[in-house]
């Protein structure tokens, strides 16, 4: 669900709530300052000659610097980095460091084995003023140097502040995932074209746009090489809008599904319109971790809908979307699980053609996908399941819809996913039974889907309306998703820590 939620009644008498912003959350404590040095011609002093000294002095020499390594033992890989080092020269000496070796260097690494050769140097390195590194010696380090993502000029440094190098690397190569190899070329055309954009004489505030529209642009084709037609274009868009606001130009709409609440299953082109968006608009199911995706200076607005509490009218957040458009913002409407599945997105998508907006739909995880893969469990089993057939069980009104097709519900060979089920599954179940389905049918209820908070209820069809009821008193709360079906016998009970109870076969 998204744009309600899976229990929110679409009902009129809820109580209105107007959209709101949500405040920026400061800044919160560094254990270190990230700070990128440079390094162009500059000596930089390695002690050491062994593999961990090669690859700083490779690190070292790809950023510029003129590097010297002292050592009494050089391992072959120096030897092969010295003769073709990536970018600045890099020099061996054959002997021991000596204090008189230090100054004049703007930075020091220690490559020692033993904590006492790496205390002797660092403490020499301070005594002279140079900052210094302890190759695997956090306690002995002024600075560490991280992991890397390399798309320079841009670069992204990572930090675990020495505690854990390898929990670095897994998050760079996250990193690289959403950062494509086509970003490079992007990086470099911004770093060429500054000139340009700083001699047009352009105001502050136009600056900025030129450079916003630049990133959107990037994000949205990371993977072809900009050319100078492009810069023509921003520069014409930019010149044309004449306002802070964008207001001259039209905006967009960017409908994204925000997946059922694991942060990790956003999709990579999720995260990439959140880091251009403008303005997010956020359902109440959309936790912070994912809004923290979104870049630092984007509007949040919360304009979410809660079952029988306080809600936004469809309406206001509708004509919101296309006021924010039509002043030129580029507008993220964040939904919960997939937006084209009982998400009102097609009301959405209507306002904003209605109003001569344009609108891209990005999908998302749907709660029965991230049910299905938290039940490790295949909802179309070959041995089970001929259909997969997604309902609700809320109305408009709030009741059981009267159109639903009960027999079909009750087929067999179908598994059958029930969306916003809470308020009318006495009623579901009793229309189930009439319907000649059998009372001993698997079926899960499941709270909160891939959240931490996540419960699982297994039960059978007879028993479920009992169980649900049950697990909310204990403390389960939450969207509600209903699951049913033979597929659902397959269900691995060991498998699952969430479950809070599990009805005895048959009811």
């Amino acid at each position: 669900m998204a744009a309600t939620g899976p229990d929110t009644p679409n009902s009129g008498a809820l109580s209105p709530r107007a959209p709101r912003q949500a405040g920026h959350a400061r800044m919160e404590a560094l254990a270190r300052l990230p700070v990128f040095f440079g390094l162009e011609g500059r000596r930089v002093l390695v002690a050491g000659g062994g593999e961990p000294a090669a690859w700083k002095a490779e690190l070292l020499s790809a950023a510029g610097a003129r590097v010297e390594v002292i050592a009494p033992h050089v391992c072959e890989d120096l030897w092969r980095l010295a003769g073709a080092p990536p970018r600045g020269p890099i020099s061996i000496h054959v002997r021991d460091w000596h204090a008189d070796d230090i100054p004049g260097a703007v930075l020091a690494v220690a490559g020692f084995d033993e904590e006492a050769d790496a205390l002797n140097f660092t403490t020499a390195a301070r005594a002279a003023g140079v900052p210094v590194n302890a190759i695997d010696k956090p306690a002995l380090s002024d600075f560490t140097f991280g992991a890397i993502v390399n798309r320079s000029p841009l670069v992204v440094g990572i930090s675990t502040d020495g505690a854990a190098p390898v929990f670095g690397q897994a998050v760079r190569a996250k990193i690289e995932a959403l950062l494509p190899s086509g970003f490079k070329a992007w990086a470099l055309a911004a770093k060429t074209w500054r000139q340009a954009v700083t001699a047009r004489g352009l105001s502050h505030h136009a600056r900025r746009a030129f450079w916003e529209r630049f990133a959107a642009t990037a994000l949205a084709e990371p993977n072809r090489a900009p050319q100078d037609t492009d810069r023509a274009a921003l520069f014409t868009a930019i010149e044309a809008e004449g306002t802070p606001h964008r207001s001259g130009h039209a905006g967009s709409v960017v409908l994204v599904g925000a997946g059922p609440g694991d942060p990790e299953l956003l999709t990579l082109k999720a995260v990439r319109a959140l880091q251009s968006a403008d303005v997010v608009l956020y359902d109440d199911l959309v936790s912070g971790a994912i809004l923290d995706f979104a870049r630092r200076e984007a509007k949040k607005m919360l304009v979410g809908k809660t079952g029988y509490g306080p809600s936004c009218k469809q309406d206001d957040i509708n004509a919101l979307m296309v006021d924010l458009a039509k002043e030129g913002r580029r507008v993220v409407r964040l939904k919960g699980g997939e937006p084209m599945i009982f998400g009102r997105a097609g009301e959405e998508i209507t306002h904003c053609h209605a109003a001569g907006v344009p609108v891209e739909v990005i999908p998302g995880i749907s709660a029965p996908q991230g049910a299905a893969s938290r039940l490790v469990t295949s909802l179309t089993h070959r041995d089970h399941a001929r259909r997969l057939q997604f309902v609700t069980a809320h109305a408009r009104d709030g009741k059981l819809p009267k159109d639903l097709d009960f027999n079909a519900l009750a087929d067999k060979a179908a598994t059958t996913v029930v969306y916003m089920p809470r308020r009318t599954l006495p009623d579901l179940v009793r229309n189930l039974m009439a319907a000649g389905i059998d009372p001993a049918t698997p079926a899960v209820a499941m709270f909160s889907v891939t959240r931490p908070e996540e419960k699982v209820i297994l039960a059978t069809v007879a028993t479920l309306a009992e169980e649900v009821a049950r697990a909310a008193e204990v403390g389960a709360q939450g969207p509600c998703l209903i699951l049913y079906g033979q597929a659902l016998a397959e269900v691995a009970v060991d498998a699952l820590p969430q479950i809070v109870q599990a009805a005895a076969n048959g009811g």
